[in-house]
């Protein structure tokens, strides 16, 4: 019996604070539960995205295969923030806060 490969799915984020003044860049296989997480910071005080309230979701990138998920994390993290933000304006030219249409 040949087994048959389900379909994965994984992540790319960005998210900002209240002021947009902060983007972070993350990777998960649950987006849902990655903003339920950051939404609910009491387990990671002392994180990057707690310290600078950054929960706010204004950008994903959708992949099947976690390695190409993980390279593109790492591209866009070397990016500057002009070329971040021209990225996300491509998608969400309004910078909307997008949490609630996951």
């Amino acid at each position: 019996m040949s087994k048959v490969n389900a379909a994965h799915n994984y992540y790319v984020y960005n998210i900002t604070n209240k002021n947009k003044t902060v983007l972070y860049i993350g990777v998960t296989n649950n987006l849902a539960d990655r903003l339920f997480y950051h939404n609910n910071p009491e387990a990671h005080s002392k994180s990057f995205s707690h310290k600078y309230k950054c929960k706010h979701l204004i950008y994903c990138e959708h992949f099947s295969n976690v390695e190409s998920a993980i390279d593109r994390e790492k591209q866009l993290k070397k990016w500057n923030r002009t070329k971040k933000e021209f990225l996300i304006n491509l998608k969400n030219p309004n910078c909307d806060f997008l949490n609630s249409t996951i």
